[in-house]
């Protein structure tokens, strides 16, 4: 029997004359981007577009945004995951989605549990890709958990994520040197770092019911002190049968970097949009970007931290 797409499963299918519709508005957006946004090549040869500030990916990352604004409207039992890419990204969306089904899909059946047959970003679709392929139901938002990590893991894994896309249509690899200067000038997917960062750090401080603000780095170190606190946020705590029974710690287990790096859904197939499983999964180390980065680029890359967060409070 043939697998069910996951996003059939998380979302309300659309008739085919809604999907119709769909291609239209994105036709249009798509010709609105090409037209009056600012452009650049992207870090893997294709355009990118610059929308309120923030440069996007063409294609549905570019026109997502525009479609987003003009037409979708959260719910307030919605919940939204937000991050820059290369932040924790997947490891966030495999512990909010067995957070929220651990009564229909309990980690301790891991063989069958739906992270061992697809790929997190199947089961928690992107906001700007799969919009308007689906009508969002379960897992969307006004509140918001946003994962950031600091900012020299953050380039070195998005340098990183990008040569694999360029390898795989054929460009030749980006420099580090040049990936450090298109990141530092804000051209980069959802970028600038820095403000996309500060942003949700100033709206969890004015916010903090709707806003969950995480850092990667610190997660690795405490990942039980902060499942508990994400399922709290989101309205599903851990019962104190739960945690006796030891399910913080299995879903801990399902979720890590070495488990979901070496199931078979996560080698070899690609998720909805395209992009090889494999690419979401390198080292995920805290650190890393030392073993990459010259002294000069790091304490550059710390000195434009330093001077875009002063103030607030906010340290990577």
């Amino acid at each position: 029997m043939a697998q069910i797409p996951p996003y059939k499963i998380c979302f309300v299918p659309k008739s085919k004359e809604e999907e119709e519709e769909d291609e239209k508005i994105y036709k249009r957006y798509s010709e609105i981007a090409a037209a009056t946004l600012p452009t650049t090549e992207g870090w893997t040869g294709k355009p990118m577009y610059q929308y309120q500030g923030f440069w996007y990916n063409s294609g549905l990352h570019g026109i997502g945004p525009l479609a987003v604004q003009d037409h979708f409207k959260a719910r307030p039992s919605d919940i939204l995951l937000a991050s820059i890419p290369k932040s924790g990204t997947t490891w966030l969306k495999s512990l909010a989605f067995a957070v929220i089904n651990r009564k229909s899909n309990p980690p301790s059946a891991q063989q069958q549990h739906p992270l061992h047959i697809f790929n997190s970003h199947d089961l928690v679709p992107g906001l700007e890709w799969l919009l308007y392929n689906n009508n969002l139901n379960a897992l969307s938002g006004s509140r918001i958990v946003y994962i950031c990590r600091n900012t020299k893991d953050t380039l070195v894994s998005w340098w990183h994520f990008n040569n694999k896309m360029r390898s795989n249509i054929s460009l030749d690899a980006m420099e580090l040197e040049e990936a450090l200067h298109w990141f530092c000038k804000g051209m980069s997917s959802f970028g600038p770092f820095w403000e996309h960062v500060l942003g949700y750090w100033k709206a969890s401080l004015e916010r903090p019911q709707n806003v969950l603000f995480l850092k990667y780095d610190e997660m690795v170190v405490e990942p039980v002190l902060h499942l508990k606190k994400i399922a709290e946020f989101m309205g599903c705590s851990f019962s104190p049968i739960e945690e006796k029974e030891g399910l913080v710690d299995e879903i801990i287990k399902l979720c890590s970097f070495e488990n979901l790096s070496n199931l078979a859904v996560n080698k070899t197939e690609k998720n909805a949009s395209g992009l090889p499983n494999s690419s979401f999964f390198r080292q995920g180390k805290v650190g890393d970007s030392s073993n990459y980065l010259s002294p000069e680029m790091l304490e550059q890359l710390d000195r434009i931290t330093e001077q875009k967060f002063h103030g607030s409070g906010l340290k990577l």
